[in-house]
């Protein structure tokens, strides 16, 4: 395996993690960490994941509970989570933080689906841009005489079915995510 074509592999694998990531933080109707994980909040003038000061944990399908570690975070932990997009309510009892999550509207299982779908577009972006530095990279080589003509249409041959491979699995990434969405 060329160089080049290694580097590609791990630059598409890293924009496929991306979209993972960005999927995980949109809110389905289940009850998940990841929602409220990378929230920061200020703690002590420093901005912190929530996942870095407090425990996380999800008793059931609609509950997130958040137990920081220090007494004084439980505002911070609050105000990170209301400033948030999200759209969810904690109810801090003095010892956990709870988080219900509502059942999604209609419309807003809509409102993701589109998110999603523009995550996924995003995702295939950066694919195609790695595509198209590995193709720049060959041709460089074909240049300086580093490779020859052969080897430059294998490897872009090899570029491409790289390219067709990582973004058919972010049609499927997002098609199981459209699901979970709309699931009831």
């Amino acid at each position: 395996m060329h160089p080049v074509i290694d580097d590609g592999k791990k630059r598409m694998a890293g924009a496929l993690a991306s979209l993972a990531k960005e999927f995980a933080r949109l809110r389905t109707g289940r009850a998940s960490v990841a929602l409220v994980e990378p929230l920061v909040a200020d703690y002590y003038g420093q901005p912190t994941p929530i996942g870095q000061i407090a425990s996380l944990s999800v008793p059931d399908a609609r509950t997130i509970t958040i137990q920081p570690w220090d007494k004084s975070a439980f505002s911070a932990v609050e105000k990170a989570i209301l400033k948030s997009d999200l759209g969810l309510n904690p109810v801090n009892d003095g010892k956990l933080i709870r988080i219900v999550i509502p059942p999604l509207t209609e419309e807003r299982r809509k409102e993701l689906v589109k998110l999603a779908k523009k995550f996924n577009e995003e995702a295939k972006v950066a694919v195609r841009n790695v595509r198209r530095d590995l193709n720049e990279d060959l041709k460089r080589l074909l240049k300086d005489k580093s490779i020859t003509e052969d080897e430059l249409r294998k490897f872009e041959t090899e570029v491409q079915k790289l390219t067709d491979d990582t973004i058919k699995q972010c049609d499927q990434a997002f098609s199981s995510k459209e699901k979970e969405i709309l699931e009831l």
